[in-house]
């Protein structure tokens, strides 16, 4: 906005109001000015609510920050769940962006939009209670692929479910874990070596979440969270500001009380190996 005075005149011009409609309402007040001081109220007035006004339209969109790609550990989930598992490897629990759920309630999950992803999809990120189903996919698109959209990286249905999978199979969990000598096994860990090894080859901080069953002086492996800033670059997981999406699965299952919490750094965990918990 500039301002400045001419032959008895007060002239503005504006970024965000016209200089027609300035000059309009100045000639107007003009006529009751008495002096240039009550001249220049008014100029000022116009200046304070065209910053106003621009503070408004300069606000960037509501976009999230972070991702969180999560994986689930089959064997704990069905030990819990009932449900026989044949998945002997991480599998996709989903990829949430950190702010906002179900931002567009009209955008409607389409499987065949994902036609040429579906054969990963259905090994990579299955429904552990029902492998042949895509009504997981839907809840999670609906959830959180919604609001990931709001990035133009992930703004239609095969960029979304796409890119979780490359991220996915990039951050290769299982691998990473094996190659540290820390697999499925009767023998318990402590919490330092599963997130020592975590830490030692992502060089990020994971959250890892466990269940804790009851009168067993242990905890079960569950669920890894690895975290993405917008540019798909791995960050630290700030367990404050996860703590709220542990439950998102439960909803889509309707299942009440498992238990599924940040693992305790001090407690032995169990990595259950197929065959389920062992008695102890």
């Amino acid at each position: 906005m500039r301002l400045w005075v001419s032959r008895g005149f007060i002239h503005v011009t504006s970024l965000f109001f016209p200089s027609y409609a300035i000059a309009s309402l100045l000639t107007t007040e003009r006529k009751h000015c008495v002096t240039m001081k009550s001249c220049a109220l008014v100029v000022l007035l116009c200046l304070g609510y065209g910053m106003m006004t621009s503070s408004f339209r300069a606000a960037p969109p509501h976009m999230w920050r972070n991702l969180i790609l999560t994986h689930h550990w089959p064997n704990t989930f069905c030990s819990e769940e009932h449900c026989h598992s044949t998945f002997d490897y991480w599998t996709l629990h989903g990829l949430w962006p950190d702010v906002g759920q179900e931002c567009n309630s009209s955008w409607h999950f389409n499987v065949t939009l994902i036609q040429d992803i579906l054969p990963d999809m259905f090994k990579s990120w299955p429904d552990l209670k029902k492998p042949t189903s895509s009504e997981f996919w839907k809840y999670e698109w609906q959830k959180h692929g919604t609001c990931a959209a709001k990035a133009e990286s992930l703004n239609s249905q095969l960029k979304y479910f796409g890119k979780a999978l490359e991220l996915y199979h990039k951050l290769d969990l299982d691998g990473v874990l094996k190659r540290a000598d820390v697999v499925p096994s009767e023998t318990l860990y402590t919490f330092d070596q599963i997130e020592g090894a975590l830490h030692n080859f992502y060089n990020v901080e994971p959250k890892i979440q466990c269940n804790f069953p009851k009168g067993k002086n242990m905890q079960l492996l569950g669920q890894i969270e690895i975290c993405f800033n917008s540019e798909f670059q791995l960050e630290d997981c700030v367990h404050a500001d996860r703590d709220n999406h542990i439950d998102n699965h439960i909803d889509f299952l309707n299942v009440k009380g498992t238990g599924l919490r940040v693992c305790e750094p001090s407690t032995p965990v169990y990595y259950p190996p197929m065959k389920g918990i062992p008695s102890m």
